[in-house]
């Protein structure tokens, strides 16, 4: 659970730096597309770990 915390900060911080990348014209700076592209990934790593813990806890409830 805690890998899901710093996801969580490092989101929100990554958040937070692409509200504040936007000019006055709201134009699409390359900061942000690299912002974006981390959040991006950051949610698929978040996607992995839920998926392999599902996948775990399932794997541990008998069948017999």
């Amino acid at each position: 659970m805690t890998e899901l915390r710093q996801l969580t900060a490092l989101w929100h911080h990554y958040l937070s730096r692409l509200h504040a990348s936007r000019d006055e014209d709201g134009a699409v700076t390359t900061e942000t597309a690299i912002i974006t592209a981390i959040l991006a990934g950051l949610a698929l790593a978040v996607g992995a770990l839920i998926v392999a813990k599902v996948m775990a806890k399932a794997e541990s409830i008998p069948t017999d």
